[in-house]
């Protein structure tokens, strides 16, 4: 598939329309959504910190290319044509925070499933219990709750506990994952979830949970962020999308 770094901004966009719409989509059959009240958003390359994010009061599962609309850092549409569409004010405040600070990441994904919000209840935040979960071995962030994120204020603290990471636990509210593609966005996300599934039940079997040792933590972590990380997170999402063909 066609990087978009290197292709015309027009073309640019239309393949980050595409795939942001079948991005919302993948959420929807993973079953991460919730109602109309997350969102996910993309930049543009070649476009001075323009990104997509969905129209809102469109549901996940019906997304299409042109649900989704381009806005600028301070909110507005772009596209005479889209300004009458509302943006989630929520969304904007949190996407617009990492896409301004955060350059190498192309795609941010903020979800709200019960796993996820379970787990960012807890005051150990996730635990390095499964594979999953330690992909994200010293390499997650967390973010303690302010309210609804309305204020723009709060975009300087959110990029501070991102920091350089990825990942993101919202505490008491829920997750945040990107990714330098779209495809990295997603597989993030996926993963990120299954741990906290995996961690939600492993902790409702009320029995003592093994531990890997600090070693095995750091030696699986490393091994999840090898060079080649990019290339399967493309794999992947190319097989995923046949799930929504």
């Amino acid at each position: 598939m066609t990087s978009t770094e290197t292709l015309p901004v027009e073309d640019a966009e239309a393949r980050t329309r595409h795939d942001l719409a079948a991005l919302y989509r993948l959420i929807a059959h993973f079953k991460m959504t919730d109602l109309v009240d997350t969102h996910i958003s993309a930049r543009i390359p070649g476009t001075p910190d323009h990104f997509l994010i969905n129209r809102y009061g469109v549901l996940f599962h019906e997304m299409q290319p042109h649900d989704l609309v381009k806005i600028d850092p301070s909110g507005k549409a772009v596209n005479a044509d889209e300004a009458p569409q509302r943006v989630n004010a929520a969304g904007f405040t949190i996407h617009s925070a990492v896409h301004m600070a955060r350059h190498d990441l192309a795609c941010v994904i903020h979800t709200h499933t019960a796993d996820g919000i379970a787990v960012s209840c807890m005051e150990e935040g996730l635990l390095p219990i499964t594979q999953h979960a330690l992909k994200f071995y010293g390499h997650l962030g967390y973010h303690d709750y302010e309210g609804i994120a309305l204020d723009l204020d709060e975009r300087e603290r959110l990029v501070r506990s991102l920091g350089e990471h990825r990942v993101m636990i919202l505490r008491n509210h829920g997750l945040l994952a990107a990714g330098r593609s779209i495809a990295e966005a997603f597989l993030n996300i996926y993963f990120l979830e299954r741990a906290c599934q995996a961690q939600v039940k492993a902790l409702s079997g009320g029995r003592k949970l093994s531990m890997p040792s600090q070693a095995v933590c750091e030696r699986t972590a490393a091994q999840f962020n090898r060079g080649e990380g990019l290339a399967h997170a493309q794999f992947a999402w190319e097989s995923a999308l046949r799930l929504i063909d």
